[in-house]
């Protein structure tokens, strides 16, 4: 018995919807490369949704082979290709859907993070509510007024002052104003009052301007007219800075970076304070002489003292800070100086490697409390333990300068602050502790203080010299010179 051959029947193709015919004739869009990760991401998301689904429902599906993957990444890619099939209308709705996307993932670490409790909840409200404290805010005009006031009273106080009003109530309601209106703490407000009394105010205010640019004339290479003419003709205004100074400039406006010049890059010039000049001339190296910088870095004055040579004699450069003593390095050899030697050595113990010198140049680290204008910071920081250290420090190097030095020979100090302790203080503990006198620095400017409150110190301190912002317009400095007695 023969059985009727069985009919293969026909895979009836899949008619398309004759409203979405449109679809097929349209051009195929290719779909970005942002856009197949985000179709990709939804795609394994639905499939780990099913896997979810069908675990839960029990559901036993035939194993896969062990070689196979789940999901194959290449069969997702030709799915996604698939899609990009459709026209520029699903590309658009893509595209927003993406641009919603990484909005949502921007705001995500806000929109995400949920209170986990009503405690939680609490505390955020509270927070967003509280106005948190952010310091005392002052009426500037206010305090301006009550500082004119104090100071009118102090001035002449025995027919000005209320009945009753002492005058240390005076000056503590103007130091405490002075202090809100400046920013400064109360020790440095009451040292600069000491220094000042009659012109706290106009100390006070030259510490919140800037001082003058100078640059020092590099005379091994050039002179200050044909140096003064070529920056003008760069665009650089500049003026001779002082009758005491031969080398210096002032710069009242510049249209180029003074730093990055062809004559500041031949060594024509280096930026250096008009103060910071002072110290050298102070010394008068003369040629042929052997000079120590004990504190030389970042070399200003050991290139102003070889240039004082003409590149004679010996400069021994010292600093204790390796990473300095390279910025010396490098003004040497850009100014030309070939008489210097750099080292790095310890200042206080430099006696002990070597001696014999002629003259001695201590610009010594100090409190910077007369360089405010250059670092704000010192007028809230500093207190008087930082004084003390200082004025230790530079007690030490001091000595070591004057035994580094040979009998009759010279020994300048310096800072850049204006307090007693480091400056009157420690060439007093020199004056005692070694067979020093004081001689004349030849240089203008305010004399040394032979007493202050109750100290006491060498009738020749006189000859000392103090700077100050408010009435030389340099840095607030102090030099000192000394002679070894043989």
């Amino acid at each position: 018995m023969t059985f009727p051959a069985k009919r293969r029947s026909k895979k009836l193709k899949h008619q398309p919807d004759p409203e979405f015919s449109f679809l097929e004739k349209t051009t195929k869009a290719t779909l970005g490369s942002r856009q197949k990760k985000r179709l990709k991401k939804r795609l394994l998301n639905d499939k780990e949704s099913v896997k979810k689904l069908a675990k839960e429902s029990k559901v036993v599906e035939e194993k896969p082979s062990e070689n196979k993957q789940l999901f194959d990444e290449d069969e997702l890619m030709e799915e996604i290709d698939g899609f990009a099939n459709l026209n520029g209308n699903l590309k658009e709705l893509l595209s927003d859907e993406d641009e919603e996307f990484e909005e949502s993932l921007a705001s995500e670490g806000e929109d995400n993070v949920q209170p986990q409790n009503k405690g939680d909840v609490e505390i955020e409200t509270n927070i967003g509510t509280t106005d948190f404290p952010t310091g005392p805010t002052y009426d500037i005009n206010e305090l301006d007024q009550r500082i004119k006031d104090a100071l009118l009273v102090l001035g002449d106080f025995k027919t000005r002052a209320p009945p009753g009003v002492k005058r240390k109530e005076i000056v503590a309601s103007l130091l405490s104003n002075l202090c809100q209106r400046y920013n400064y703490n109360s020790f440095m407000m009451n040292m600069f009052y000491d220094l000042f009394p009659k012109d706290i105010l106009e100390a006070l205010k030259a510490n919140e301007t800037d001082r003058p640019i100078t640059i020092r004339t590099n005379t091994l290479k050039t002179r200050r007219r044909d140096l003064a003419q070529a920056l003008i003709n760069r665009g650089v205004n500049v003026d001779p800075l002082s009758s005491w100074s031969k080398v210096g400039l002032v710069v009242f406006k510049s249209q180029v970076p003074l730093g990055a010049t062809p004559e500041y890059l031949a060594g024509h010039y280096i930026l250096q304070g008009a103060c910071s000049m002072l110290p050298v001339m102070a010394l008068a190296p003369k040629p042929d002489e052997r000079i120590l910088d004990l504190c030389a870095a970042p070399g200003g004055k050991s290139t102003y003292i070889a240039q004082l040579m003409k590149n004679t004699g010996t400069i021994v450069a010292n600093d204790v800070s390796a990473d300095r003593a390279k910025a010396l390095l490098g003004n040497c050899h850009r100014m030309g100086v070939v008489n210097t030697v750099v080292c790095v050595e310890d200042g206080r113990k430099f006696h002990t490697i070597m001696t014999g010198f002629d003259r001695v140049l201590v610009d010594a680290p100090c409190s910077g409390t007369g360089v405010i204008a250059k670092d704000p910071s010192v007028k809230a920081h500093k207190g008087d333990e930082d004084i003390k250290q200082c004025a230790m420090l530079q007690k030490q190097l001091i000595l070591s300068a004057i035994d580094c030095c040979k009998p009759g020979g010279y020994i300048v100090y310096s800072t850049c602050s204006i307090t007693i302790q480091e400056n009157e203080g420690v060439i007093d503990y020199a004056l005692r502790k070694r067979k020093v006198k004081l001689e004349d620095t030849n240089l203008f400017g305010e004399e040394g203080f032979t007493s202050f409150k109750g100290q006491h110190f060498s009738p020749n301190m006189n000859r000392a010299r103090r700077f100050y912002p408010h009435k030389h317009n340099v840095d607030g400095f102090f030099v000192a010179k000394l002679k070894k007695i043989e």
